[in-house]
């Protein structure tokens, strides 16, 4: 069977997943399309080479690892439906990504505008940080590794991160000599490079020069060869992006540059904290996320796996003169071990390796001499020896310690920071903390270490130790804080945001957060639920009451229970209500009021009082006092009335309400 697998394309694999065609090869294995005949779905079936069939340390881990990718559920991470074995073949079934990958959006479109490379980076990040919430560290993130496929028939692409877990499957497992790590060299954080240890800090540099590539359009290192930019990961600072980009805002360089320190304690702990100071860039930036367009697949291709390997400097012995040739430098790269070949089976290239090119057609040269045939061969021998001499001396200049051969791991699980750094520099290795939470270990406790206990390792070399956090805890958010804002803090904490019965708060605005439940630095398990209460905004005010016709006093106290603030706006004539009752408010009876103060206005009309039977001068006297004016045109009472000098008839009549200064008309008897 070649390495293409052409007799699987119509094979039904564990009677149920039937294989329709090759869709990419590479070294270790082949993806398909396939259709899960049960279900009714087109899949992805990862297919590994048969020649890892006989080693059952590796077809354990595959399994293994491959189980703990099923459980990471995730929008970002392309998902495990299945593993199984049948045939010598072990073999994996994923979701079908119907789109292309990053490396192809990159072909397209070569540097990405900011706001793109943005929208790339952030489910890339989300992904990570997902999985290294669950223990699982990725160590092989890559263009080809980042999936991106249509999510309708009218929207844009929809990101998705593949091959969690399967690198250190193979790095694990009996196939791959002690002395090799795997990854993609372009990629590959220093540590990798020097010791082979991952974590999720490895993770965070890999995701950097991602970010890096996007910006800028190339990787920060290129090469001729593989170790070249290894040599380089080790031994150089990657340069600022923002020389190959001069538009490029100073806080996302800063970002990029801290995500790619050669020192991991300078990096950003894990993918979460990449994302958050991200998001805040962007934040800061003023950016929108925009659609991720579907990039054009370009067809069959090398598998997006860690299918070739790369020397694992501090261990490697001296070269044996082999050389082998690199074509990318953000290709998985793969550099044989001396002593380690790890041929194929026949029939399967080896990995890393391309078929030389055909020469192009010349005409034939006249045979050499024999004397000239001796004089190449020689002087090829001679450059063989000499590429393999300097191999030999940049090896041993990384790796020469100046003292003793080997450094073993000692016991550090269960110890405190400050005792297991003090371990491991008696033992001549180099401590690398990072930290995670754990629902039982005490806060700064060895959770675990990698590699683990009785590891024998060149003096010098990194371990790396994750320290417990203890239990995370609630995050201190401040009223009025946005709502995404206060979730994504929660989540950050690796805590789990529930939205609760939102409430009425006068201070705080219309959707924003008024409080936590349970409030800020308790305690819960990974994962455990916070409630966030958010603001309905005050409380609505009723509609206002009628008080037309009311007293001041009267009106003023009805309004002040309904929990309003009344004050007197001014006054106006109305015939219909008594004098100084109030006409009307404002805003209006029944109305709804948007603010607690209401206007009443109060009416200035007079109540004519009864003048009949007086004396022109007694009612005059009256109506004045009442703020009116007596009209005594055609009235007799000018002095000498003869005893009829008072009033016989007033008009308006007597109670009725009139507007102040008004003239009541008054007539005598005779008038």
């Amino acid at each position: 069977m070649t390495r293409t697998h052409p007799s699987l394309v119509g094979t039904l694999l564990e009677r149920r997943y039937r294989v329709d065609r090759l869709l990419a090869h590479g070294g270790m294995s082949s993806v398909y399309q396939g259709t899960d005949t049960r279900l009714d779905r087109q899949v992805a079936i990862k297919i590994m080479d048969p020649r890892f069939a006989d080693d059952r340390s590796f077809v354990d881990r595959f399994v293994r690892e491959a189980q703990s990718a099923a459980q990471l559920h995730h929008p970002n991470v392309v998902a495990v439906h299945d593993k199984g074995e049948e045939g010598g073949l072990a073999f994996l079934v994923m979701e079908l990504v119907d789109g292309g990958t990053l490396r192809d959006l990159l072909d397209e479109k070569g540097p990405l505008d900011i706001a793109l490379a943005l929208s790339v980076a952030e489910p890339v990040l989300s992904a990570l940080a997902a999985a290294h919430r669950a223990g699982l560290v990725h160590r092989d993130v890559k263009p080809e590794n980042v999936l991106i496929g249509r999510s309708g028939p009218h929207t844009g692409g929809v990101v998705k991160v593949a091959d969690f877990g399967l690198v250190r499957a193979v790095a694990s497992a009996g196939t791959t000599s002690a002395s090799v790590i795997l990854g993609t060299v372009a990629y590959l954080s220093p540590e990798q490079v020097t010791t082979g240890a991952a974590n999720a800090r490895g993770d965070v540099y890999s995701a950097g020069i991602l970010l890096y590539e996007m910006l800028t359009g190339r990787a920060p290192y290129t090469g001729d060869t593989a170790i070249s930019v290894a040599y380089r990961h080790v031994n150089d600072d990657v340069p600022r992006a923002s020389e190959l980009r001069p538009d490029l805002p100073a806080a996302l360089d800063d970002l990029i540059t801290r995500a790619t320190r050669r020192d991991p304690e300078l990096r950003p702990a894990d993918a979460g904290e990449f994302l958050t100071e991200l998001t805040a860039v962007r934040a800061q930036l003023g950016l929108l996320p925009v659609t991720v367009p579907v990039p054009v697949s370009h067809g069959q291709g090398d598998v997006a796996d860690t299918e070739r390997t790369l020397p694992r400097i501090p261990q490697v012995q001296p070269d044996t003169g082999k050389t082998m040739p690199v074509h990318r430098p953000n290709a998985t790269r793969a550099l044989s071990h001396p002593g380690h070949p790890g041929t194929p089976p026949p029939g399967i290239p080896a990995a890393g390796n391309v078929p030389p090119r055909p020469p192009r057609r010349r005409a034939e040269p006249e045979p050499e001499k024999p004397a000239d045939n001796r004089k190449r061969i020689a002087l090829i021998a001679g450059v063989v020896l000499l590429f393999g001499g300097l191999i030999t001396a940049f090896i041993f200049m990384l790796t020469d310690t100046g003292g003793d051969k080997t450094s073993t791991v000692p016991k550090l699980v269960g110890l405190n920071q400050a005792a297991a750094g003090d371990a491991l520099r008696s033992a001549k290795l180099t401590p690398q903390f990072s930290q995670e939470f754990d629902n039982t270990v005490p806060s700064n406790t060895v959770l675990r270490n990698e590699p683990p206990e009785g590891t024998t390792l060149t003096p010098n070399s990194t371990v790396s130790v994750v320290l417990s956090k203890g239990r995370p805890a609630v995050p201190d958010i401040r009223p009025g804080t946005a709502l995404p804002d206060a979730e994504q803090a929660i989540k950050t904490a690796q805590l789990t945001p529930v939205r609760g019965t939102d409430d009425f708060d006068a201070d705080v605005p219309q959707g924003a957060v008024i409080r936590t439940e349970p409030g800020a630095g308790s305690q819960l398990n990974i994962n455990g639920q916070v409630t966030i209460i958010v603001s309905k905004g005050p409380i609505p005010l009723p509609p206002v009451p009628d008080v037309t016709g009311k007293s001041k006093d009267e009106a003023f106290q009805l309004l002040q229970q309904a929990g309003f603030e009344p004050f007197q706006a001014g006054e106006e004539f109305n015939q219909n209500v008594p004098g100084g009752a109030v006409t009307r408010t404002d805003p209006g009876a029944n109305s709804q009021a948007t603010a607690k103060r209401i206007g009443v206005f109060l009416n200035n009309a007079v109540q004519v009082p009864d003048v009949r039977f007086r004396s022109f001068d007694d009612a005059q006297k009256l109506l004045e006092q009442a703020g009116l004016q007596a009209d005594r045109d055609g009235g007799r009472g000018r002095g000498g009335g003869g005893g009829f000098d008072f009033v016989f008839q007033q008009d308006p009549q007597p109670g009725t309400f009139v507007q102040k200064g008004s003239k009541v008309k008054l007539k005598g008897f005779g008038g």
